[in-house]
């Protein structure tokens, strides 16, 4: 894992081994390389640079520091990267939370099983600049499909990405669910969310759940 943390460059905020939607139901077990940044700051085997720890510490709070640091006002808007399976888990069904969200989707996160030598790997596709182009490229040419349509679609063999499209919160949530991914917001940020998209990996195709509308910034009025 230490070498896992050796990318700061890569990030804005930070890093994290976690991905909140790390249930193998949705991610791409065959790419325990892949990366990605995120708006939504994962919470857990996580660290950054030292200069954006004095950046936070004046205003840093006393509890609950996961969800400030959720809120992108309080962090410049600065992205996370995280992985597409984790390197670490969680065990906390009894804690501060109180078991939130345990049973229906954090007991069953899959752990990385694959040694991967990120040092060796080519990761200039996770710099802001060219991630951001790369992503919005993607999803503005793949063909559209509801969540019902991709979860009752075959399952066979490689098949070629979609997205599936939201409007506002609710549309949001009743896709997520339908997909398998956690739903909740905070600060109007849905969890692994980078500039409104959610990637996901669902009976053997990569999705993109996508903003049906031109994205600018999240809604805190969604959380």
């Amino acid at each position: 894992m230490r070498k896992f943390f050796t990318m700061y460059k890569y990030s804005d905020r930070c890093i994290s081994a976690w991905n909140d939607n790390g249930k193998k139901e949705v991610i791409d077990l065959s790419h325990p390389e892949l990366l990605h940044r995120t708006d939504f700051f994962p919470g857990l085997g996580w660290t950054f640079r030292r200069e954006t720890w004095l950046d936070l510490e004046p205003t840093w709070p006393e509890a609950f520091f996961d969800d400030w640091l959720r809120n992108p006002e309080n962090t410049h808007e600065r992205a996370c990267i995280r992985p597409e399976v984790s390197r670490t888990f969680t065990f906390g069904k009894i804690g501060v939370s109180k078991g939130l969200f345990y049973d229906m989707h954090l007991r069953a996160m899959q752990l990385n099983m694959d040694f991967v030598e990120f040092t060796n790997l080519d990761l200039s596709y996770l710099l802001k600049d060219n991630y951001d182009e790369a992503l919005l490229k993607t999803v503005s040419s793949l063909p559209e499909m509801t969540a019902d349509e991709v979860v009752n679609a075959p399952q066979e063999g490689d098949l070629p990405p979609v997205k599936v499209t939201y409007s506002n919160a609710k549309t949001y949530q009743k896709a997520a669910k339908k997909l398998g991914l956690m739903d909740d917001f905070r600060s109007g940020v849905p969890r692994t969310a980078y500039l409104g998209v959610v990637s996901c990996f669902v009976g053997g195709r990569r999705v993109y759940l996508a903003p049906s509308f031109p994205w600018s910034r999240y809604d805190p009025s969604w959380s």
